[in-house]
């Protein structure tokens, strides 16, 4: 039978009402402490796997008796790897302001991926890879009838600079067209566009970069970055919007460059291969990649791979690089690029432009036309 992820108890309940096999369900961080859980002892539970969750002595021996797979839960681990729900951010700072950043769950579940003597455990390295997939499913449900556009820069962008500015009124624009602005998820041209997204007020936003420039860096201290942004959030933000403007996917393989608070929502991976992958993948109304140094480089040519490869009938998203000084001279990715593109599909979707004006005005211009 096909597997079915159930996240809820409402899920459970409604499987159960309707007489369903157990066979094939993957039940994923529930308490089955209650009713519903007592429900499963009058059950062939041949082939259902708990992932996590709580679970009674009397329910999870009958389970594992008639033949169910139990993942058992993990106390010892700094997040929960079978959680079925992208991050808020202030759910990875929790502790913040009582114990520092080092107290919180992003700064310990850093820690937990750089331990040395974690790297060939082979039940951690399996909830690390639970945890991934938990966060790729849970996107996908996110982005689900969603246009998205992906906004790449380097992380050592200031707050109070201009190209910080920049960014963050591109991501404002962006979404402001409806579309999903998706970043890295860490600091520097990453937090910007997530801020401008969050700001659908441009009064708002103009405060936040005024106040944000107090503290330009997350170095040397990501305790007062961080306790900036959370004034700005609290003086700033309205509620989050119904519909997520913004999205944050960073990586714990990065963990240096903290995550920043922005984003309505936040999927965090320990595997930064899977991590870019998956958001680059999902980038389906074009990328904007602003001035950044060897990550944002990376970033490029992986899209470019993509689009090199893609089928000549598939419909391809734009892939707009802004600065044009930068990208010819400092650091001279065009001309390589052009070269790969011409004659091919991905020609045409391939553009080099001046400002993040620009870049918004292409972007804004294609989603009209495809609406």
């Amino acid at each position: 039978m096909p597997t079915t992820e159930i996240e809820t108890l409402d899920q459970l309940e409604e499987v159960l009402r309707a007489g369903r096999p157990l066979h094939g369900l993957r039940l994923q961080d529930l308490d089955l402490t209650g009713p519903v859980g007592a429900r499963l002892l009058a059950r062939d539970a041949h082939g259902l796997v708990v992932l996590g969750g709580v679970l009674t002595p009397e329910l999870e021996h009958a389970l594992r008796e008639q033949g169910a797979t139990i993942f058992p839960s993990a106390p010892s681990a700094p997040v929960d790897p079978y959680r079925s729900r992208l991050y808020a951010p202030t759910e990875l700072y929790a502790g913040l302001h009582d114990g520092g950043y080092a107290a919180t769950p992003d700064a310990q579940a850093y820690a937990w991926a750089q331990d040395p003597g974690l790297r060939h455990d082979a039940f951690v390295t399996l909830l690390r890879a639970i945890h991934d997939h938990s966060m790729s499913d849970a996107l996908d449900e996110l982005l689900v009838a969603r246009r998205t556009v992906g906004v790449m820069g380097g992380h050592a962008v200031e707050r109070g600079t201009p190209a910080f500015a920049d960014a963050a009124h591109l991501g404002h624009t962006l979404a402001g067209a409806g579309l999903l602005v998706a970043t890295g998820g860490g600091p520097g041209a990453m937090e910007a566009a997530n801020l401008g997204a969050a700001c659908s007020d441009p009064a708002a936003l103009d405060r936040a970069l005024d106040l944000l420039a107090a503290v330009p860096s997350f170095r040397p201290s990501v305790q007062a970055w961080a306790e900036t942004a959370v004034q700005v959030r609290d003086s700033c933000l309205t509620e989050p919007a119904a519909t997520p403007r913004s999205l944050g996917v960073p990586t714990w393989f990065y963990g240096h460059e903290p995550p920043n608070l922005f984003a309505d929502a936040v999927a965090k991976f320990f595997s930064n291969a899977l991590r870019e992958d998956i958001l680059l993948a999902r980038c389906d109304a074009g990328i904007v990649v602003l001035p950044g140094a060897a990550g944002t480089v990376q970033e490029i040519f992986q899209i470019v791979t993509r689009l090199y490869y893609a089928p000549e009938d598939a419909a391809l998203p734009p892939l707009v690089l802004v600065g044009r000084d930068h990208w010819t001279g400092s650091t001279p990715v065009w001309q390589p690029l052009q070269a790969m593109a011409r004659g091919r599909a991905m020609e045409p979707v391939v553009h080099l432009v001046d400002t993040v004006t620009d870049a918004a005005e292409l972007l804004t211009a294609q989603v009209s036309r495809t609406r």
